[in-house]
């Protein structure tokens, strides 16, 4: 008997452990998100009026009869995208910068029609006298990193501007970005501020925009103005040659190329400058199951590189702080197995009968997780308000959806976690684009995630109801929004196969 009270106590002590470390680190994560919002407003007026006053002083430079613009290639990595390939291709050849100086790359690793469609619309824009051409490779080793890395060898450019294949640039693009990189020798690369062509085409893309929003109104602005590591985004900027070569080049060992090339040229003392009023709309997923798929390859990408380059950031000349951020900005994705974590873990907990305990022990363990979870709304109101899109009415409106789809996809987050720390490797999957006029529809395959989904929120309705009979219902709240997100998200990714079978 003595034995079996042991093992009980080891069994309770063990998950009330679990839990409050997962409290605790959503805790730190949410916390970061008042950091942020607080460093973006401290700085936001300071570098606003010194972006103002650099383009004036790029204005009077101009003007001086010696002047001259320098090359810039614009890389578009591309692969089999019928849908959109013709449009970024032509939106890059509306870019308004002198011809002679102006190369355009399509990175084309299709092998599909996407080929026929590049092939046709290159050849009568050179016809116009753009000075365009296509690059393809014998396979996709590196992927998009291996595309991009291929294409630097067939120039001489000195500046290369990047546009995956779903957004659409503005003619002034070059011009606008270009001055902040000419006039600051340690910056290495532009990264520009993403919009949305398709915001308002589902409850699912309104919900993604105002999260999208807040990676870009708030977390780079307050990255880039207070002097910590941010990141290339993948597309809509403009990086220098050199900042790319003395980095080591562009590398496929991760999922995101992109995070890790902007890390480790800026642990090489390159800066990144953050243009928070250039503007480049793009095509947002339209689907769960195209979401979830761009949300892994983010995911796991991101896990990869903080496992790659946080011993060099800890080892490295970096101030404690900065070193702490880029910790929590690298590894922010271990959110969802914390959040998945958590989903599973209450359960037990509510059937331990010596977890039964005063309801003041439950509401106070259930404060951190409302601070975890209400960090992340402040950053998309304050987002929100910075950008003028939407008003605070609007944007709480949208907040419920949001809250229900970032809980829903954290199982399959935290899958793409979980492999990323075990070393498991896995393909790049880009996410299906639809664009103005779906031609042709890309299938992502079938898989059981769905099914695991709608599992766990029935899972999480029976945590629900066992809650209400022991009468703890102080995690009734976000056990609530636990299973209508994975249910949600669940039966409409198993509706989207169906329909794509």
């Amino acid at each position: 008997m003595l034995l079996e009270s042991d093992t009980s106590s080891i069994v309770i002590y063990s998950l009330w452990g679990i839990y409050a470390v997962i409290c605790c680190s959503l805790l730190i994560y949410g916390l970061n998100n008042y950091v942020l919002i607080t460093g973006f407003l401290r700085k936001r007026k300071q570098a606003k009026q010194t972006d103002h006053e650099r383009e004036l002083a790029f204005q009077v430079e101009m003007e001086k009869p010696d002047f001259q613009w320098p090359k810039v290639v614009t890389q578009l990595p591309i692969y089999n995208e019928v849908n959109v390939a013709e449009r970024i291709i032509r939106a890059a050849a509306n870019i308004d910068y002198p011809t002679e100086l102006h190369e355009i790359q399509v990175l084309d690793d299709s092998n599909d029609e996407t080929v026929q469609i590049i092939d046709e619309t290159v050849a009568e824009l050179r016809s116009k006298g753009v000075n365009i051409q296509v690059i393809r490779r014998d396979n996709r080793s590196g992927y998009k990193a291996g595309a991009l890395k291929e294409g630097m060898t067939k120039t001489d450019g000195e500046f290369f501007a990047v546009f995956d294949s779903d957004f659409v640039p503005e003619p002034n693009f070059i011009r606008k970005a270009l001055p902040h990189l000419l006039t600051q020798p340690d910056v290495g690369l532009v990264q520009c501020r993403w919009g949305h062509l398709n915001a308002n085409e589902s409850w699912l893309t309104r919900s993604i925009a105002v999260g999208i929003d807040g990676h870009f109104g708030i977390e780079q602005s307050a990255r880039c103005w207070n002097d910590l590591f941010l990141n290339f985004n993948g597309t809509c900027g403009i990086w220098k040659r050199e900042a790319i070569e003395r980095a080591g080049g562009w590398e496929g060992d991760t999922l995101t190329e992109d995070l890790d090339l902007s890390y480790r040229s800026q642990l090489k003392g390159w800066k990144i400058h953050y243009l928070f009023d250039v503007v480049v709309p793009a095509e947002l997923p339209n689907s769960f199951t195209a979401f979830k798929s761009q949300q892994f390859r983010w995911a796991k990408g991101s896990i990869q590189t903080a496992l790659k380059l946080m011993p060099t950031i800890f080892r490295g000349q970096v101030p404690l702080f900065k070193k702490i951020q880029s910790w929590v900005h690298l590894t922010h994705y271990a959110l969802h197995l914390l959040m998945t974590l958590l989903a599973i873990v209450c359960l037990p907990l509510l059937l331990i009968p010596e977890a039964r305990l005063p309801a003041w022990i439950w509401i106070a363990a259930a404060v951190p997780i409302g601070l975890a979870t209400l960090g992340p709304s402040m950053t998309y109101l304050f987002s929100q308000h910075a950008i003028g899109s939407l008003s605070i009415g609007a944007t709480l409106s949208r907040l419920p959806g949001l809250i229900l789809l970032g809980f829903g996809i954290s199982l399959s987050n935290a899958n793409a976690v979980m492999q990323a720390l075990m070393g498991k490797q896995s393909g790049f999957v880009r996410t299906p684009k639809r664009g103005s006029q779906s031609v042709k529809s890309y299938s992502l395959g079938k898989t059981a995630l769905p099914w695991l989904e709608v599992a766990l929120g029935l899972y999480c309705l029976f945590t629900l109801g066992v809650a209400f009979v022991n009468e703890r219902l102080a995690l009734g709240p976000f056990i609530v929004i636990y299973a209508i997100g994975y249910s949600v998200v669940g039966i409409a990714s198993l509706r989207e196969t169906r329909l794509k079978a």
